[in-house]
């Protein structure tokens, strides 16, 4: 047999893939939603690589009551780092899309393009910190940012709201290392 040589498609993913095959069961609008879905989740990747870079290179956009305007700028007036990972075990870690650590204060922002995405995800962001960097909730300032919509929503969770949180980390990250040492 002499194979076809494709090279177009070298690491890249089909959206009608055999190995996410439940298309097979969908009707004609529920293909279009689908779609419409699949490449809002690559545009927002996009945004978030090219926020990445205006941030790091310090280059401000035009000021816009735009999601992606505000959430640029503010997060190069308040220096922070974009996409750093933060890890507590193998079981637990993620990477925040901006986040900062000075004079005692903890910034997490969050960028979302699309429509789904909740502030309780930079509460998770905010306890992996505490836990990887051994800081208690109680004695640092936190401020969270969702920029969604053109909207910014920002909280300031107290340590009772962190806490419960990071016990939860902990006690899931045992039981599931337990899990996995059985399973050995």
């Amino acid at each position: 047999m002499l194979w076809n040589k494709h090279f177009n498609i070298k690491d890249k993913h089909a959206f009608l893939s055999p190995s996410q095959y439940h298309w097979i069961n969908y009707d004609n609008e529920k293909v279009v939603e689908r779609y419409n879905t699949w490449k809002a989740a690559q545009r927002g990747t996009l945004l978030h690589e090219l926020a990445a870079t205006l941030i790091s290179t310090g280059i401000k956009l035009p000021k816009s009551k735009k999601t992606f305007n505000q959430y640029v700028n503010d997060c190069i007036g308040f220096n922070m780092r974009p996409e750093q990972p933060l890890y507590y075990s193998e079981n637990c870690f993620g990477t925040a899309d901006a986040i900062s650590f000075k004079k005692n204060q903890l910034r997490i922002f969050d960028l979302k393009t699309g429509n789904s995405g909740d502030i309780k995800q930079l509460y998770v962001y905010a306890a992996i910190f505490c836990l990887e960097y051994d800081y208690a909730p109680g004695s640092i300032d936190i401020e969270l940012r969702l920029y969604k919509n053109n909207e910014v929503l920002i909280e300031n969770p107290e340590a009772d709201e962190i806490l419960p949180i990071m016990d939860k980390i902990e006690t899931f990250d045992k039981i599931l290392g337990q899990i996995k040492s059985e399973e050995e």
